[in-house]
């Protein structure tokens, strides 16, 4: 039996030996209306973390995690949120799913990204776990869209870069900005 051809033998060789598993990771979009917005296109925003102490330090990712054996979508994304930012969220679903080769650090993952809202009068965002998040951030959709296509800037702030799974889903799954607006 002749061995699996790599789908791909060009371009930069990882810096890390490939893990051989795939992993699940679940982004979450933590949906609240800004009271201080006047157009209806501005109002919807989602938090946004400044990763640190893993693959993506130093960009800007959602808040989640990596899926535990047996659980739903459902229940890792509120239980990682409520790890991360001690807000209890509600109204969870799933919204759609990327594909995310990360070459530079040896991985690949399958990332689902939900959908959800805060509890009313709850969007006070916490540092839960300071060794992976340094703050929390509440951006808008075309904030990401316009980062991503200009390559470095997020919400104004001059150098920023966005988690390679949000990359993927504005580049792969453009279509779901209308769900986030």
């Amino acid at each position: 039996m002749a061995s699996p051809t790599p789908a791909s033998t060009s371009g930069p060789k990882p810096s890390l030996p490939p893990s051989p598993t795939v992993r699940v990771g679940v982004g979450v979009f933590i949906l609240r209306t800004d009271p201080a917005s006047t157009t209806p296109a501005a109002q919807t925003q989602f938090l946004i973390g400044l990763r640190k102490g893993s693959h993506g330090a130093n960009t800007w990712g959602l808040p989640g995690g990596h899926l535990e054996f047996g659980e739903s979508f459902e229940e890792c994304a509120e239980r990682e949120v409520k790890e991360e930012t001690g807000l209890t969220v509600t109204e969870t679903q799933f919204l759609t799913a990327t594909n995310d080769v990360m070459e530079e650090d040896g991985k690949h993952y399958v990332t689902v990204f939900m959908i959800c809202k805060c509890r009313k009068g709850e969007d006070a965002a916490r540092v839960l776990e300071p060794e992976k998040c340094e703050r929390w951030e509440w951006m808008g959709w075309e904030d990401i869209v316009s980062g991503v296509k200009k390559g470095s800037d997020v919400g104004g702030k001059q150098g920023a870069r966005f988690f390679s799974p949000l990359v993927n889903l504005v580049r792969q799954r453009p279509e779901v900005g209308a769900r986030l607006t």
